[in-house]
């Protein structure tokens, strides 16, 4: 999404606005004042890696875990926690996500042309279309996201984050979910290149745009990579007399991000794409990993006969809100949903490595209900507990230093009052890097709300530059708490907070405005079946309409995102 000051003025305020925004962009703090150690004393005690303990005690001291056991020395100088009561888990892990990258400005990132030069034509192949993989997760953190505090508060400390866009959207890298700057977020990078097969086309065009186009053309780059490798070896043992090897950004990337162990994540839900990608990670000789996995419950077995590990998205498959009443969905489809958070059972009886990730699931909350479901399907509370912790940490190589409860190990904790998995449990601390958070309540809307705002609604209004559309997709639950996606020209982004108390509602997101990450306020009254209101971003206020999709536009979004891989 872009917003835009009037022209005049733009060129007065884009100085002050950078001053502005750099001036109060959120730095994630632990509590003030605090000693070196911390000690929970006589807690419940998930390491995962072992048995559970009771009556134990967790030390902590310079960022790392000092003990962990039921005869612990707890240092004099010790901020002491009483752990009756409550139950310490290694900090949560999502293993897939965007959190913490804040996204480029549109017309960059994952949509351009790596080998052709700005001003110049691409003539074929190797101008490389959405193929960006020297992009990295580590180097474009922010802490100006501000989902970081929202997941952090929801007993998340660890992501493997990645940029989005196009078939090689770039690098990603694991972060730790607090710090004074964006370096200390990074853990380790490049752990991962993620790629999408996605064709380009549908109602944009564009190349390749076609299934069998986009297979070939990421073919064609693997093929080019190896060889410019194996090209650039020969060529430093004996350079004289032959014609130096041609550099190509693309390639050296992603021959640098293999020689550095990252795992390739090839996208695969179905059935099919899930064979496929068993036979993709071979064709390409990678170390592959697959993503996405909701229909493992009926390829389990062959998955774990080639020894790939899954993320599993935990976005279950469900019925539009938006949907038509009359189109009715297919046996198949109906199975699907039914039978999906089934998978990470089937995944665990054959044998098979996998962890979860969010899925574009907005609020953590909704995260462990998902999680949750998987449970109620099958699969045990300690495995899925191992999904969400120690199970990223193995696949993407940081067992070493995350994702148990073992001394020597990152001081990743979080605290409950309850089962993690119990709707009502309570989190009441999270350590990240040893630095202690207690996470707040979200505002609660005053009033009981007037009716429900959830699903998809079009978003109208007027820039300088001329009309402009955004569509927001609302999730609501009971008490008015909304959650959810914007997307516009710059993407797609979740909503941080928001709530419906009586007919007004609010919510907000966070994008780079003026090269700076922003909040977005969206403000308004809500008739039941259109919304008002204005846009905040900076100061400045735009006017906005909201209504339903037509059905016709309903169509034209399912035709246009019916050729995705995994999400």
């Amino acid at each position: 999404m872009r917003f835009f000051v009037s022209r005049g003025s733009a060129a007065a305020v884009a100085v002050s606005v950078v001053m502005w925004v750099g001036s109060v962009a959120p730095v994630a703090r632990a509590q003030g004042g605090e000693p070196s150690y911390f000690a929970i004393r006589g807690a419940k005690v998930v390491p995962v890696s072992g048995p559970v303990m009771e009556n134990a005690t967790v030390v902590i001291g310079r960022g790392v875990i000092a003990a962990v056991g039921k005869d612990v020395k707890v240092p004099e100088d010790a901020w002491v926690i009483d752990g009756k009561g409550l139950t310490v888990y290694p900090g949560l892990f999502d293993a897939f996500t965007d959190l913490g990258i804040v996204a480029p400005a549109a017309g960059e990132g994952g949509t351009g042309r790596a080998a052709a030069a700005p001003g110049e034509v691409g003539h074929g192949p190797e101008d490389r279309p959405s193929a960006t993989p020297w992009r990295n997760g580590a180097d474009e953190a922010s802490l100006g996201d501000k989902r970081i505090e929202t997941w952090r508060n929801g007993g998340f400390t660890t992501t493997v984050s990645a940029p989005r866009g196009g078939f090689f959207p770039g690098q990603a890298a694991v972060l730790d979910l607090a710090g004074e700057r964006a370096g200390d977020l990074v853990v380790k990078s490049p752990v991962a290149i993620p790629l999408s097969l996605q064709p380009a086309g549908g109602f944009r065009g564009g190349f390749p745009n076609s299934q069998m186009g986009v297979l070939a053309y990421v073919h064609q780059v693997w093929l080019d990579t190896d060889w410019s490798t194996k090209a650039q070896a020969a060529y430093e043992k004996n350079p004289r007399g032959v014609a130096r090897p041609r550099y190509d950004r693309v390639e050296a990337a992603l021959a640098e991000a293999l020689e550095d162990q990252a795992v390739v994540l090839i996208p695969a839900n179905t059935a099919v794409q899930l064979r496929r990608g068993l036979q993709l990670a071979e064709r390409w000789h990678v170390n592959g990993v697959l993503y996405g996995g909701q229909m493992a419950y009926e390829v389990a077995r062959e998955i774990a006969a080639k020894k790939m590990a899954v993320l599993v998205d935990l976005k279950w498959p469900e019925a539009d809100k938006d949907a038509d009443p009359d189109d009715t969905p297919s046996l198949r489809v109906l199975r699907f949903r039914e039978r999906a958070p089934s998978s990470p059972a089937a995944l665990a009886k054959a044998g098979v490595q996998f962890a979860f990730y969010d899925g574009g699931i907005a609020r953590p909350k909704d995260v462990l209900k998902s999680a949750k479901k998987a449970i109620d399907a099958g699969l045990a509370p300690e495995a899925a507990l191992r999904a969400m912790t120690l199970g990223p940490a193995e696949i993407f190589g940081v067992a070493d230093r995350l994702g148990s409860l073992e001394a020597g190990k990152i001081a990743n904790l979080v605290v409950t009052e309850g089962d993690l998995f119990d709707e009502k449990s309570k989190i009441k601390y999270v350590f990240v890097d040893g630095r202690r958070f207690e996470p707040r309540e979200p505002d609660k809307p005053k009033d009981p709300p007037k009716g429900d705002i959830s699903g998809k609604w079009k978003l109208s209004y007027t820039t300088p530059e001329g009309a402009e559309e955004s569509t927001v997709d609302i999730e609501m639950t009971k008490d008015g708490a909304l959650s959810g996606t914007v997307t516009g020209k710059r993407g797609t982004t979740s909503i941080i907070s928001g709530y419906l108390s009586g007919d007004k509602f609010s919510f907000t997101i966070n994008i780079p405005v003026q090269d700076a990450p922003a909040d977005v306020v969206f403000t308004g009254t809500f008739d039941g079946s259109a919304l008002k209101g204005t846009i905040s971003v900076l100061g400045y206020l735009i006017d906005f309409t909201g209504s339903k999709p037509t059905a016709a536009m309903r169509m034209g979004q399912a035709f246009s995102g019916s050729a995705g891989d995994a999400r």
